[in-house]
């Protein structure tokens, strides 16, 4: 493998990465108006290989609430697009958003997070995924630290992250 076009792919996704990076905003929500914070969720990425046009990893992941209550939760993470090579565990962070108006109760995360994805590495990697779904499409998932990826790998796309309740 050539380092020109790896340090060239790189740069690409630090590019499309860049404006989700510099979002540092964290007191609104993901709709229009105030928003709350409920917590951290942070997950751990299964290791695998990029299928060209997409993946699928499994994720677990714990949801530090505010009160400080942990729910773990399990599920998969989808990406469609480019996505081209190998990356060993990954480990991803998000500030929990939502309206002022939505109260989640339990299992407040179970369902389907959608948004866009994008990540490069070349031994560490770097990568930004800000997705937004859950209870009535009211919940966001800001990124509060960049995903910590090892492998050689580039994708750029759209991401999906489904949560399954705590069993």
């Amino acid at each position: 493998m050539k380092i020109v076009p790896m340090i060239a792919a790189l740069g690409l996704a630090a590019g499309v990465a860049a404006p989700g990076l510099a979002q540092t905003d964290t007191a609104t929500s993901p709709a229009e108006g105030e928003g709350q914070r409920l917590g951290i969720l942070e997950c751990t990425v299964e290791g695998g290989w990029g299928m060209l046009l997409g993946s699928s990893k499994d994720v677990v992941c714990e949801f530090q609430r505010t009160d400080g209550s942990v729910d773990v939760y399990t599920g998969s993470l989808d990406k469609v697009g480019l996505d081209i090579g190998k990356t060993d565990k990954a480990y991803m962070s998000w500030l929990v958003l939502t309206t002022v108006a939505n109260q989640p109760g339990e299992n407040a995360l179970a369902g389907t997070y959608v948004g866009v994805s994008a990540g490069a590495s070349l031994g560490l990697g770097l990568g930004v995924n800000a997705l937004v779904g859950g209870t009535k499409d009211q919940i966001g998932l800001q990124p509060i630290s960049v995903e910590g990826v090892e492998g050689v790998n580039l994708a750029v796309g759209l991401a999906s992250l489904t949560l399954e309740a705590p069993q």
